[in-house]
């Protein structure tokens, strides 16, 4: 397809738009799914700009991958570990509740098809903590909160879309048997895991091998569709491979790689992540204006019930089921309250109102056949449903973590400060065997031994019930006092530049190397 003038301009204008809402979403404050959300649904109905339209063939191929693969990478393996119970319950359990709740309801009051109904009920399953973990973390919320949230998100990703799979096979082919569903999940989750190991294991030992940061990145970012693609040959999970590898290469990574990787590939993947969810989120609302259209025979009032009948199933479901799976267990079972007693009312309050749907659930409407049925109607309910969670619970989210008094914990800067304490005494270590074996001069390694005494003696002072505060008042004005003299030396160097002195390419060598040092300032 060529474009005209009149077709550039358009998407000139529509790109100018969206760029403008990723402008004004620090200046909002709100959470920028939603900014998105609201962004794409006015200019959707905008005469004159083009109509966008996802291809439902390559929907899932394109999106999925990359974002499964960089949740599951820097999602930490030890707190899937220590919540590992809860996540399962969430995962499994609230997903099959709300499987089954909104196929009930829109059976029932819409009058979609079993299958249909069940293949709903999956795709608005899983949960996206894009908005939920931004809100959170920004309020300073428990870790405990945000690292079940995460989990959750990570891993009902891969139990819905394979409840999806099994529901969309059972409405094309007509037929459907509890013994070959049960069955085909096992393989489908056996097999998909046993997929992501195994290309995991081919990806470390590749990367080990490499010491270029551009192809290592590249190839990070290849490695989730590495993972995805064979197993959807295979007829396996794709998600859960996708996340198996992102788990695995999350955790061997940082033994593969060097500074210069891992600062390249931690900005690469900001980034990526960034764009990608922008564009799913912006998408969102763009694609309202053709689906409203295609069910223009069904009365206004008559949607907006469907719509109110799901969304209220999909957010009861979790507000009812949150508190079972939270005190049932431990209530039934001995050894669960000793190893993880009754948590504060409040903690399952806020995450039973976090259960906020997003870009997986929209890729998976969209990927639905062509020939679906009731696939509009779906696609229509699932935009709603993505709405009205983004909305009600993204928009009342930090309230309720304020009424309620949920407050961090302290939890990851006390963590933070014992591993700053024994790097810095594993340094001052390697640098008294250095100093004996006569590789360091006495000046320099005095010069260092106080400059990593001082780092470890700051840390110390945050277990010092009876510590004044002198020492961070020092820290705090040192690094006041370097950042102008890296500004004072980045005005220097841009001098040079403009006066002809030294070319972009030295500037850009020096700079490099002032932001290195302003990047190890406290923020």
């Amino acid at each position: 397809m060529q474009f005209g003038a009149e077709q550039d301009l358009q998407l000139l204008g529509l790109l100018a738009a969206l760029g403008g809402l990723l402008v004004l979403a620090p200046t909002l404050r709100l959470p920028l799914p939603i900014l998105l959300v609201f962004g794409g649904v006015v200019l959707g109905f905008v005469p004159g700009l083009p109509h966008v339209v996802l291809a439902p063939d390559i929907v899932l191929v394109a999106v999925l991958p990359p974002l499964l693969y960089s949740g599951a990478f820097f999602t930490s393996l030890r707190d899937l570990r220590t919540n590992r119970r809860p996540i399962a319950f969430l995962a499994f359990g609230l997903v099959a509740a709300t499987m089954a709740t909104v196929a009930v309801v829109t059976h029932a009051w819409v009058g979609l098809p079993w299958a249909a109904a069940f293949t709903l009920g999956a795709i608005v399953s899983p949960t996206d903590a894009l908005a939920a973990t931004e809100i959170a973390s920004r309020l300073g919320a428990p870790r405990r909160i945000v690292s079940i949230i995460e989990g959750e998100s990570l891993m009902n990703d891969g139990t819905a879309l394979v409840l999806y799979r099994t529901a969309v096979g059972a409405a094309v082919g007509g037929s459907f048997s509890l013994l070959d569903a049960s069955a085909r999940m096992v393989v489908d989750v056996a097999g998909g895991i046993a997929v992501g190991l195994a290309i995991g294991w081919v990806v470390r030992q590749v990367r080990r091998r490499l010491d270029d940061p551009p192809i290592e990145v590249a190839i990070a970012v290849l490695s989730g569709y590495f993972a995805y693609l064979p197993a959807m040959a295979m007829g396996v999970s794709g998600v859960l491979a996708a996340v198996t590898i992102g788990v695995y290469m999350g955790w061997h990574t940082p033994e593969l790689t060097n500074e210069r990787t891992r600062l390249t590939g931690d900005a690469f993947w900001e980034i990526l992540v960034f764009l990608v969810n922008a564009l799913v989120f912006g998408l969102v609302g763009l694609q309202l204006h053709d689906i409203v259209d295609a069910l223009s025979g069904t009365p206004t009032s008559t949607l907006a019930g469907y719509s109110l009948a799901v969304a209220g199933t999909v957010i009861l479901t979790r507000i009812v089921v949150l508190p079972v799976v939270t005190y049932v267990p431990r209530w039934a079972f001995r050894s669960i309250r000793e190893h993880d007693p009754y948590p504060p009312w409040q903690y399952p309050a806020v995450i039973s109102w976090a259960g906020v749907r997003g870009a997986v659930s929209l890729v998976a409407a969209l990927a639905l056949p062509s020939d679906f049925p009731q696939r509009d109607l779906i696609v229509f309910l699932t935009f709603d449903v993505i709405v009205a969670t983004l909305v009600l619970q993204g928009l009342t989210l930090p309230a309720l973590i304020r009424v309620l008094h949920v407050s961090d914990d302290g939890g990851a800067e006390r963590e933070e400060a014992k591993a700053r304490i024994k790097t810095a005494e594993a340094a001052l270590a390697r640098l008294e065997e250095l100093l004996e074996q006569g590789v360091v001069h006495p000046q320099t390694a005095e010069r260092l031994r106080g400059s990593l005494g001082f780092r470890r003696d700051r840390f110390l002072a945050r277990f010092d019930d009876g510590d004044d505060g002198a020492i961070e008042e020092r820290s705090v004005a040192f690094q006041r006092v370097m950042r102008d003299l890296l500004a004072a030396e980045h005005a220097a160097l841009v001098a040079l530049r403009n006066n002809g002195v030294i070319d972009d390419n030295v500037m850009q060598r020096v700079q490099r190397d002032l932001d290195l040092e302003a990047a190890r300032l406290d923020q």
